[in-house]
């Protein structure tokens, strides 16, 4: 893949030429509007609001509402005032702990590739940044705009996140939730037990589209003209209805580890294996 982006890192003193690529790719499904009747696609137009006709490109502007049906129209040439000054350098300004940054903030994954000559200094950076388990934070300007950017450590790859400004973020304080205390006791340690037997590494392989692929079992059945069929899904038990959290919880226990019948074999042939091996001892 062609690069997206030229230019270099800086941290300090020390300046090293960089790419940027794609680290990720569009994986949705994309579909035309078509006339019902005559299957012809159909093309959006840019109409008045007020009566509906045509307008041409060449008569439309800019305009912010600034209030209910007021407008204030920016040129061209408020634009370029409102430009910076393009930069091909990617400033760190701080190296930060991971752990502090809110996911909301990260945006778009790009890996950022080292150019000839850097690839010392890619490796220089990249080590020190997995030595100190940081994230580099700075800015970038893509494509006239520009973005706060976070620089992670992932394998043996640097790879950039455009991310969020403050302002884009919105603070939980705007929603109420409820304290540690609703959760009780007894059902918090079953949770727990529950959370634990759950766990597993991640394998993104494990996690697929299904929605994605059943439509385009459907679309591959019909430019056959074959008939396709699915199996009913199973009931959805999320009726809105208060349920006892400790019978769920009991259940979904007893799920992950067999009946509670083989559960006791289990726990008693333990016991007995025990025993044996002290006797032993």
């Amino acid at each position: 893949m062609a690069p997206i982006w030229k230019g270099s890192i800086s941290f300090g003193l020390v300046n090293i030429p960089v790419e940027l690529a794609a680290a990720v790719r569009a994986d949705n499904i994309s579909f035309r509007m078509l006339d019902a009747e005559t299957g012809s696609p159909v093309k959006y137009e840019r109409v008045r609001a007020s009566d509906g006709s045509p307008v041409p490109w060449e008569e439309i502007v800019k305009g912010f509402e600034y209030a209910k049906g007021q407008y204030i129209v920016l040129t061209e040439e408020d634009f370029k005032k409102a430009a910076l000054e393009s930069s091909k350098t990617i400033d760190i300004c701080d190296f930060v702990d991971a752990k502090e940054i809110d996911p909301r903030f990260f945006e778009t994954p790009y890996f950022m590739l080292p150019s000839k000559g850097g690839e010392r200094g890619y490796a220089l950076l990249r080590e020190a940044m997995r030595e100190g388990d940081v994230v580099g934070i700075g800015k970038i300007i893509m494509r006239k705009n520009q973005h706060l950017a976070g620089i992670h450590v992932v394998g043996e790859a640097l790879v950039l996140e455009l991310m969020r400004f403050s302002a884009a973020v919105v603070d939980a304080s705007q929603y109420t939730f409820p304290p540690a205390t609703a959760a009780r006791p007894q059902e918090r340690k079953m949770a727990v037990q529950l959370v634990k037997s759950m766990q597993a590494h991640f394998d993104a392989e494990k996690y697929t589209d299904d929605y994605r692929a059943n439509l385009m079992r459907i679309i591959k059945a019909r430019s056959k003209g074959k008939p396709i069929t699915f199996d009913a899904p199973p009931p959805d038990t999320a009726d809105g209805k208060v349920l006892d959290l400790m019978s769920m919880l009991k259940q979904s226990l007893t799920k992950k580890s067999g009946t509670p019948k083989t559960a006791a074999r289990k726990t008693t042939a333990r016991k007995t294996t025990t025993k044996k091996a002290r006797k032993s001892a």
